[in-house]
């Protein structure tokens, strides 16, 4: 995981999480254009959005011809849970007296 203040402020806006979401369920990488109706929002605002993301390293692109495609970085996620996990143990440590 690159810098973990890039990736929580990546993932303080709340579409940003949505398109974080859409992509840890997709079956594949999905393009721009697949997400801009799902998300409601214009195609130069998604890409703004992914491009934030990646670099936060929390998506990878593929580029395709003239398309580009997103996938979630799982490496990123993975290391991501850890904090998660690590802070929780802290945190129940914290309460027991």
């Amino acid at each position: 995981m690159g810098d973990p203040q890039m990736v929580f402020k990546a993932l303080a806006d709340p579409h940003r999480v949505r398109i974080v979401n859409l992509l840890v369920t997709a079956p594949g990488p999905l393009c721009v254009c697949d997400l801009t109706p799902q998300l409601g929002l214009s195609q130069p605002t998604v890409s703004f959005h992914l491009r934030k993301l990646v670099e936060a390293g929390l998506l990878l692109r593929e580029r395709r011809g003239v398309w580009s495609y997103y996938r979630v970085d799982r490496g990123t996620l993975a290391r991501l849970a850890v904090v998660f996990d690590e802070g929780g143990d802290r945190a129940e440590g914290d309460h027991d007296g």
